[in-house]
């Protein structure tokens, strides 16, 4: 037992020395050369933070994986899983960590790459752009990671209340918070297309919500040490209250913003980290994972569980999929829900979290 618990310590305080669920992205191929708005390589491109770059999925792009640039934009993040007809280049330039005003005009500059509006005027210039997919909100003020670690932290303290207890009266207004700083991103993006010569009929913007991490299925006493150090109560709160109402957030952003919407509320459902009806292997989202090493590249704690609680490839091949069929599909809004065949299908309307926090 005392063995246990010093491996959960050091594990928290891994963890607590830098989680982070956060973003990254990077131009992949060559440029081609420069071509007048419409006429370049036809493109699909993706925009936001960890969640989108890919961060948890591995083998990521040369130059995005330390000792400076933790971008993390992985060949399994959601673009490159897509499969769009037409399409010759899948874009890349989430990174892990950005906030929206890391995809702002101007904006900040995140691990030193100039904001992503301003990586996208380029590629909007050389390539036929069809679809840009944006999902981004969550290091806003929603301060994600910090929520997640004080979950862990809940957890190990045998004192101390569930996590919910603290978070659930202040989320609703940090989703108010988030709201305008994500709409001014989708705005400045919109200007960015319009100065490169697009009209905004001509290709498609979508805005996706996040999947919850979490789920309270999980093995009762074994849970933590799968790596999913937070409590059953606390994994609960995460997959019907805070996602739904993060998803909800982002779906009113999406109408007010007139771009298309796609629900990722219950993206993961069933498949979540640890959840106990499913082998590991058959799980979409990665647990708690320790890389020591970073403690030696960077220096920063926070690199060395920075891959923790994200979608993993599989997660990201699903999605994907889901992306490609909401192209064709022709829905201002629909859902990523698991299929009877086991996958992802972009279906009509909004998942139920998403739908009991939506307003109108």
């Amino acid at each position: 037992m005392a063995t246990a618990l010093r491996t959960s310590t050091r594990r928290l305080l891994a963890l607590a020395g830098g989680l982070a669920l956060a973003t990254g992205v990077v131009v992949t191929g060559s440029s081609p050369a420069a071509a007048a708005p419409g006429t370049g390589p036809t493109a699909v491109v993706s925009l936001g933070d960890s969640a989108m770059s890919g961060e948890g999925a591995g083998s990521y792009e040369a130059g995005t994986d330390g000792p400076q640039n933790y971008c993390h934009r992985s060949v399994y993040s959601t673009i490159q899983s897509t499969s769009v007809a037409g399409v010759q280049a899948k874009i890349n330039i989430a990174c892990s960590g950005a906030a929206s005003s890391d995809v702002r005009i101007g904006g900040t500059s995140h691990f030193t790459e100039p904001s992503q509006a301003d990586q996208l005027r380029a590629i909007a210039r050389d390539y036929d752009v069809k679809m840009i997919v944006l999902q981004i909100g969550a290091n806003d003020d929603p301060q994600f990671a910090a929520a997640v670690l004080s979950c862990v932290q809940a957890w190990a303290n045998p004192f101390a209340t569930a996590c919910k207890n603290q978070l659930a009266p202040v989320w609703p207004g940090r989703m108010a918070g988030m709201a305008p700083k994500v709409e001014a991103s989708i705005a400045d993006l919109r200007t960015v297309m319009r100065e490169a010569g697009y009209a905004d009929s001509a290709y498609q913007f979508v805005l996706t919500s996040y999947a919850s991490p979490f789920t309270e299925n999980m093995s009762t006493f074994g849970h933590a040490f799968e790596g999913c150090p937070i409590r059953l109560a606390d994994g609960k709160w995460s997959r019907t209250e805070a996602v739904g109402q993060l998803s909800a957030t982002l779906r009113g952003v999406a109408a007010r913003s007139g771009v298309r919407f796609l629900d990722l509320a219950r993206a993961t459902e069933g498949r979540e980290a640890c959840n106990k009806s499913v082998p590991k292997a058959s799980r979409w989202v990665s647990p708690l994972l320790v890389d020591v090493d970073e403690l030696f590249e960077s220096g920063d704690p926070m690199n060395v569980v920075r891959q923790s609680f994200h979608p993993n490839a599989n997660g990201h091949r699903q999605i994907g999929g889901c992306v490609t069929e909401f192209y064709g599909a022709g829905l201002q809004e629909a859902a990523c829900v698991r299929g009877a065949d086991g996958n992802l299908h972009a279906v009509p309307g909004i998942t139920t979290p998403t739908a009991r926090y939506s307003v109108g």
